[in-house]
């Protein structure tokens, strides 16, 4: 039996704690041996009370709460890499816009072909991705896409994914940016000859909750983009 954690940052999330809970076990149950660590990003709208509640009912969940942060995926993301207890990681947003019945695939995707790291990749020319994401979000990762790969090359189709999985070693002495909103482009910039492939998901239209996208979010995107293309010169 296959046994992975999932890792799963969030911000202000109450409304959809409880239900993201409830798809993944409904989709793993009996299936998989797993573990949830939910990390909050100090929260204040009572996500706390509600990640009590489940972690009760619930053995498989966890949670860290990152009190007096300042909110960062990436941080929070690396926190629940570094706690978790099995070896192959999947990360998602909290958010149900990544569908746990797709955890499944990614991860036995990631077994049989023998991978460092799966992708759920969102094909942005399909109609259904431009209904999910609001104007700005949508435009903007299609953007920040097209800079990432003419300035650190094509690695993936969606190098701003939130949910894909992972071998939790091949970050193990690796020097990441470890700040900011895509901790996926982090881990792939930064290391190399990783067996990586894509595996095409439908990504959900948020139904609760706000979208996180800012302009700090997009600016640290670009300063990641441009350490990571200093960094790729020798001097």
């Amino acid at each position: 039996m296959i046994k992975f954690s999932i890792v799963i940052p969030i911000l202000n999330e109450s409304k959809n704690i409880k239900k993201l809970a409830y798809l993944i076990k409904k989709e793993l149950h009996k299936k998989f041996k797993y573990e949830i660590i939910f990390i909050d990003d100090n929260s204040k709208d009572g996500s706390d009370i509600i990640l009590k509640e489940q972690s009760k009912k619930n053995k498989n969940i966890k949670f860290i709460i990152r009190i007096n942060k300042q909110p960062d995926l990436s941080k929070s993301c690396l926190i629940g890499i570094k706690k978790a207890k099995y070896k192959y990681i999947v990360i998602m947003d909290g958010d149900l816009q990544h569908n746990p019945s797709d955890i499944p695939k990614l991860i036995n995707f990631l077994h049989k072909e023998n991978l460092d790291i799966v992708i759920g990749s969102r094909n942005f020319s399909k109609v259904y991705e431009k209904k999910s994401l609001n104007f700005l979000r949508y435009y903007a990762s299609i953007f920040i896409k097209k800079i990432l790969i003419f300035f650190l090359g094509y690695k993936t189709n969606d190098p701003l994914s939130g949910f894909f999985c992972f071998k939790k070693k091949i970050i193990y002495k690796k020097k990441l940016f470890g700040k900011g909103y895509k901790i996926l482009s982090d881990i792939i910039y930064s290391s190399k000859n990783l067996k990586m492939k894509d595996l095409e998901i439908k990504f959900n239209h948020r139904i609760r909750g706000e979208s996180k996208m800012n302009l700090r979010i997009l600016i640290l995107i670009l300063y990641f983009i441009f350490f990571n293309f200093i960094k790729s010169f020798k001097f």
